[in-house]
């Protein structure tokens, strides 16, 4: 899987002689999972404010111990539901990297496999190379981008956009994990809020703006001069 692509795809038979991979159906699923993994980070965001918002007001006096225990009684029930919450990501990445599979076997058919600087191995294992994560991915989303793109000249400033976002959110998720994992003092509930909110900002963003990429990408190839759909 190593250095670009030079025109020929890993798969064992050429492309011209496979046939195109239906993307609505993934698309679809795309859509709905980023969406509710979306809703549980707005939900995290402000369970974190909340609970800060009942530490300072205990110290300050404007709250009781019963307000305390029932906010850590919140915190709980919000940690029971990490797991289904995880479950949600993964199953959003994982149909995510097969929607991307099947864009990337059309992108060859409609231009070529010599418009992709990666080989088709890395639509899937560029994810888990560490550092390459952090530009193989982009690679192959931005050149299914323009390989599907009814013109050539087609920018990739949305694309830009959203790995962007996505590579700031990978840098100040193990932050805010850290930060949450320990509380000495009122100020590091708060820190953790606003670390909190930066991260559910980038996610949304970054959400908001891939799905848009893989709704436009699956438009341009099922209106695109590609047969045979399978």
């Amino acid at each position: 899987m190593d250095g670009p692509q030079q025109g020929t795809p890993t798969s064992a038979s050429p492309a011209g002689a496979e046939q195109r991979r239906t993307v609505t159906g993934a698309a679809t699923a795309v859509t709905i999972l980023i969406s509710l993994g979306l809703v549980r980070e707005v939900l995290v965001s402000v369970a974190n404010w909340r609970d800060y918002v009942v530490i300072h007001d205990y110290l300050a006096g404007r709250a009781t111990t019963a307000d305390l225990e029932a906010a850590d009684s919140s915190a709980l029930t919000m940690l029971g539901q990490l797991w289904p919450g995880l479950l949600v990501s993964l199953a959003a990445g994982v149909t995510f990297i097969v929607w991307l599979w099947r864009a990337r076997i059309n992108a060859e058919l409609m231009s070529g496999a010599a418009a992709h600087r990666r080989a088709r191995g890395w639509v899937v294992g560029g994810w888990a190379a560490l550092p390459a994560n952090l530009w193989i991915p982009y690679q192959v989303v931005s050149d299914v981008w323009r390989a599907s793109a009814p013109r050539r000249s087609v920018p990739v400033t949305l694309v830009n956009a959203w790995w962007a976002l996505f590579a700031a959110a990978i840098v100040v998720k193990p932050i805010q994990w850290r930060m949450s994992s320990k509380f000495d003092s009122e100020q590091d509930v708060l820190s953790n809020a606003n670390v909190s909110t930066l991260l559910t900002a980038l996610y949304v963003g970054a959400g908001v703006l891939v799905i848009l990429i893989v709704r436009r990408i699956t438009a341009w190839q099922t209106d695109g001069p590609v047969q045979n759909a399978v």
